[in-house]
């Protein structure tokens, strides 16, 4: 097999998900191409040696439908030689997408590509792309389906996680978020966002809530409490584990993913081409994979992906530097770290999620970028990345500075 390399990797500033977010004007194509664009800029890329790009994109609907990939390639003013590809695993459709780009390289079928993702979710709305899933009662019924807060609370309540444990995860992350900006962790990979006029829309995540307490949080209510006892989605998931007497809501807006928009990019090559266009390697993607999970509790995917993707690897969990888990939810990272007996001291380091907020399409892109970014920081050489996926999957990824 050859060697898939990473030379680069961006992203946007993640927007507040709303019509008020900074965001919001931009387009879905244009959050793509500015990235494509900032790509090919920074590396003083000709793009005609691009074999393809595979963008991950969770509702490709209404203004992100069509391929937006290929679109998106064509509106940067890249080579039209250049194909486009979208791709969807629901949370981590971006890291799909880069390991899809990676595995074209290690394949010998490509020489160079880009993974990434994107999602305008204030344009976009969560949810938009409907599906079987959900509104077809046969299937429904068949896979014990209840909305994935429904499975946070429930993961939650299987493992012992109490609302402490999951406002004191959030504010952490909250702290972490905040001080990495303050430290400029990001600058090397978070392009500016500038409107047709010049002006600056927005230049770092504006999610971020610096002020958050265990009191701040403390006064909100259960996200999901209300539709779980009213519509009867608590006991389909008790059907499902009976050993539970009854769910514990303890997940609400402030210890959840936050609803943004953003776009990610990740430049991957093999060796030779490096050279020829004089590109520098700064990672190596060592191995990834997915896998399917019981899909009621549906969020435990990370630890199964992760044993697959170690034992792929010939590594354990004492080769990796650092960890990247979606904070999709707090008690999804908590089960993690339990899970897999590592120190909590090396996952997400700099915040995640909580803090930041999930561009569904382009998440794991970014996770890809800020995980490379540290390692480069910290001086260390190899980590994980791993997202949970709706419907009971996860995704993982390990990268290995060279």
């Amino acid at each position: 097999m050859i060697d898939a390399y990473i030379f680069d990797a961006i992203r946007t500033p993640r927007g507040t998900g709303k019509k008020t977010g900074s965001l919001h004007q931009v387009a879905p194509i244009k959050l793509a191409s500015k990235t494509l664009k900032k790509l090919q800029e920074r590396n003083h890329l000709n793009t005609s040696h691009l074999d393809d790009v595979i963008l991950g994109c969770v509702h490709p609907v209404f203004e992100q439908g069509s391929d937006i990939a290929r679109l998106a390639v064509l509106d940067a003013d890249y080579d039209e030689s250049v194909p486009g590809t979208q791709v969807d695993r629901f949370c981590a459709s971006g890291l799909e997408a880069c390991n899809i780009a990676a595995a074209q390289v290690i394949s010998g079928q490509s020489d160079l590509t880009i993974g990434g993702g994107v999602e305008s979710m204030s344009r976009v709305p969560l949810g938009s792309a409907g599906g079987a899933w959900m509104a077809d009662p046969s299937v429904a019924f068949k896979t014990y389906f209840v909305p994935q807060g429904i499975s946070a609370d429930l993961l939650a309540t299987k493992y012992g996680y109490s609302r402490d444990d999951v406002d004191f995860y959030a504010v952490r992350s909250q702290k972490k978020a905040s001080s990495a900006w303050k430290n400029e962790y990001f600058k090397n990979s978070v392009f500016e966002v500038y409107d047709q006029n010049g002006d600056l829309m927005l230049n770092k995540d504006e999610l971020i809530r610096e002020e958050t307490t265990m009191q701040t949080l403390g006064s909100l209510k259960p996200s999901f409490e209300k539709i779980g006892l009213e519509s009867g989605l608590d006991d389909v998931a008790l059907m499902k584990y009976p050993e539970n007497n009854k769910i514990n809501h303890v997940h609400h807006a402030g210890n959840s993913s936050g609803i943004v928009d953003g776009a990610a990019a990740i430049l991957i090559g093999n060796a030779e081409i490096g050279k020829k266009l004089n590109l520098k390697p700064r990672a190596k993607i060592k191995a990834f994979s997915s896998v399917g999970t019981e899909p009621t509790i549906m969020l435990t995917g990370p630890e199964h992906a992760t044993k697959k993707v170690l034992s792929r690897a010939k590594m354990n969990t004492n080769d990796i530097d650092l960890f990247e888990v979606n904070e999709a939810f707090a008690a999804v990272v908590l089960r993690y770290i339990d899970a897999l007996g590592i120190n909590n001291d090396i996952v997400n380091v700099n915040g995640g999620a909580i803090a930041m907020g999930h561009p569904l399409g382009a998440t794991g892109a970014m996770l890809l970028g800020t995980l490379l970014d540290e390692l480069e920081r910290r001086n260390l050489s190899t980590g994980l990345i791993t997202l949970c996926v709706g419907a009971g999957m996860g995704t993982a990824t390990i990268i290995e500075r060279v």
